[in-house]
């Protein structure tokens, strides 16, 4: 049994309204427990909205979503407490999520969470270093107010915020936006050694593809609402015509690699999809 599943998956903005927006079409596809999923596509295809179908934000207009096998909107009707233990499960970063603290210390920002699902304060002072440890933030932080720290600062306590939680699935929506380069992949890094470490599925959002095809096991795809492709990054990435379709470029080392292999290194693998995969496979030839 997948841990997620999502059959038949349709949603429409302002349904029975003048101008109904269909996001999302009849979307079918399933997650496997501690796989590494990159879901891309251009503004408006999808993807936010279907990110928070994932944690029982958003109703479907028709089809279920449905986690380690329980459609998570029939037993929210049934129990409406069930939504709530949904979205414990499933942690959900939107976009800019400092932009959600509230507390008066970061400690009890990111405590948040923890003191919500019922533990007590010992076990909440546990989830909150362990948060602290995956996301790299200082400990002398923890009784400042996080609206002093830096941008930089403010992102991982608000994904401190989620992660301590343990949630056993993690969604991240654009969690690297705004972030320069170095901080971008240190952010990366650590939210991957958090994937590895527990054994957590991740499914991020991201415009930039040589994250998605550095860290993901496999690729969705959407197009106006429409699931164009779910393969492997591999796989996806390979498909140039696809993506082009669907308004998307494969990363510039896949470009790159493609060429080179078509012109002068004919025993060229070009199915490598990072600069560091490339330099490997390049030093064979040299």
């Amino acid at each position: 049994m997948s841990q997620i599943e999502v059959k038949n998956l349709t949603y429409v903005y302002s349904a029975g309204a003048g101008t109904p927006k269909r996001a999302l079409n009849c979307i079918n596809l399933s997650i496997e427990k501690g796989e590494f999923i990159g879901l891309i596509g251009t503004t408006g295809s999808g993807k936010s909205t279907f990110a928070k179908q994932l944690n029982a934000l958003l109703k479907p207009t028709s089809g279920a979503v449905l986690l380690d096998g329980i459609d998570i909107w029939q037993n929210a009707q049934a129990k409406p407490e069930l939504a709530r233990e949904v979205r414990f499960k499933v942690g959900l970063v939107f976009q800019y999520p400092e932009y959600q603290l509230f507390e008066d210390t970061v400690y009890n920002d990111i405590a948040f969470g923890p003191k919500n699902m019922g533990l007590c304060d010992a076990d909440v002072k546990e989830k909150v270093l362990a948060a602290c440890k995956f996301v790299n933030l200082d400990l002398n932080l923890l009784q400042k107010s996080p609206f002093d720290l830096s941008g930089g600062e403010k992102r991982k306590v608000a994904i401190a915020g989620v992660l301590s939680m343990d949630p056993e699935i993690l969604v991240l929506d654009e969690p690297t936006v705004g972030l320069d380069p170095c901080a971008r992949e240190s952010l990366l890094e650590q939210l991957y050694r958090y994937h590895k470490e527990k054994d957590k599925t991740i499914i991020l959002i991201s415009h930039r593809m040589e994250d998605i095809a550095k860290y993901s096991d496999r690729v969705i795809v959407l197009s106006d609402g429409n699931l164009v492709m779910f393969d492997s990054a591999g796989n996806v990435f390979g498909c140039d015509k696809v993506l082009n379709e669907a308004g998307l470029k494969v990363p510039q080392i896949c470009s790159i690699m493609t060429k080179l292999k078509a012109g002068a290194i004919p025993d060229l693998n070009d199915k490598v999809l990072t600069v560091d995969g490339a330099v490997t496979e390049l030093l064979k030839f040299v």
